[in-house]
């Protein structure tokens, strides 16, 4: 990205001062910058509506979030044209009432169908609504409606970004070309490493079909023609019971809290660290995910000073193949089961992010991780 002049940067500043803004603000100088630079390439009218509405939904709904940093969130998806009657929007009810009573919080769409199921089963205290203004079936549902914590996007790129950046887990249940679309997108983000890795549960009540046909699908055709890894199966887990799915999302938090990519380094925070017998373990089994080196325990002030995020603990780090994504999910699962640890529900609540306004998401460190690439090796105007 081409640098920004001293003299125009110095105006930006002050006038980011004189607004009141006192933390960021080289950040925002460079997005006033972008502002008066997509203004003079007058790219169109109806461009420029469609960066200022979709700035202003972006902006709104982090404003909305920030207060509920400290407890992770589970998006949960599924039709909007399930009825009440139906057995997987009972199975979906209760899977959110088990959620928020074991101290997560939802959100859905908003809408009717699975995703009022969410909003009754955990209650509006726990719920965040991300609603999307269509022409059709899209209408608030009644548990949601006027509550603060309700947002409307007319975009669904927005809304799928904050989808994936404010949420821990993700829920799906029997749907449409939607459901498909959300689910098939969380998965490309996980298996890419665009996303932070996270619980994917696929779910619907007993006896019902829909995921088993799908997983066949998957591993017939996806797999069978080796157009996926055997690897990437496991990162989905499909269930038809409400108390595993939960146990399930509580269990990767056990002793992972989140990640961050420090120059070439993969940096894994961890509640409790590994006995040496233990890492040496996980140094044989994991050996072709380390590109270089070996994996080493580091202490939290050491590499991230000042940090909110588990600041007393052991950092994990180690130089990662970032081709194989499956494979850190197993390896957070290994870190989740070690036999150090202790019994399960004696440490802090999976459902807590141990930070209060630190984001534990990793969307702000890919972003800046893309504009060291691009700066080694192009130049965006």
């Amino acid at each position: 990205m081409k640098p920004m002049d001293p003299a125009l940067q110095e105006k930006y500043l002050s006038f980011l001062k004189e607004m009141g803004v006192e933390e960021d603000q080289a950040t925002a100088a460079d997005m006033l910058q972008t502002v008066v630079r997509l203004a003079k390439d007058q790219p169109g009218r109806a461009e420029m509506k469609l960066m200022a509405r979709s700035f202003k939904e972006l902006r709104y709904a982090f404003k909305v979030f920030k207060p509920y940093r400290s407890r992770r969130k589970v998006s949960i998806f599924g039709s909007a044209r399930t009825p009440p009657t139906n057995p997987n929007y009972q199975c979906a009810a209760q899977f959110a009432k088990l959620l928020a009573e074991a101290g997560f919080m939802v959100i859905t769409g908003a809408g009717g169908g699975i995703m009022a199921a969410g909003h009754e089963g955990a209650g509006l205290a726990h719920s965040f609504g991300v609603a999307i203004r269509l022409p059709f079936e899209q209408k608030t549902n009644d548990f949601i409606a006027n509550d603060e914590k309700l947002i409307h996007f007319r975009y669904f790129f927005s809304r799928k970004l904050v989808f994936v950046k404010e949420t821990h887990a993700i829920a799906l249940f029997p749907g449409g070309f939607g459901t498909h679309d959300e689910g098939f997108e969380v998965l490309t983000l996980v298996q890419t490493g665009r996303c932070d890795p996270l619980p994917i549960v696929l779910m619907e009540a007993p006896g019902g079909t829909y995921w088993k046909a799908w997983d066949n699908f998957v591993r017939q055709e996806l797999l069978g023609q080796e157009l996926i890894s055997p690897e990437d199966t496991s990162l989905y887990f499909i269930t038809q019971n409400p108390v595993e799915a939960v146990r399930h999302i509580a269990r990767f938090y056990r002793n992972y809290q989140s990640l961050r990519y420090m120059q070439e380094h993969l940096v894994l925070r961890l509640k409790q660290a590994p006995t040496a017998p233990e890492l040496a373990t996980l140094q044989t089994d994991f050996k072709d995910i380390v590109v270089d080196g070996k994996m080493e325990l580091v202490a939290a002030q050491e590499i991230e000073p000042g940090t909110e995020i588990l600041p007393d603990a052991s950092r994990l780090r180690f130089a990662f193949d970032r081709r194989l994504l499956a494979r850190l999910r197993m390896l957070i699962d290994r870190l989740n089961d070690l036999p150090s640890l202790p019994p399960e529900g004696t440490a802090t609540p999976a459902s807590q992010t141990g930070t209060p306004t630190e984001s534990d998401r990793g969307l702000g460190q890919i972003a800046d991780e893309e504009a060291i690439k691009l700066t080694g090796t192009g130049t965006v105007a």
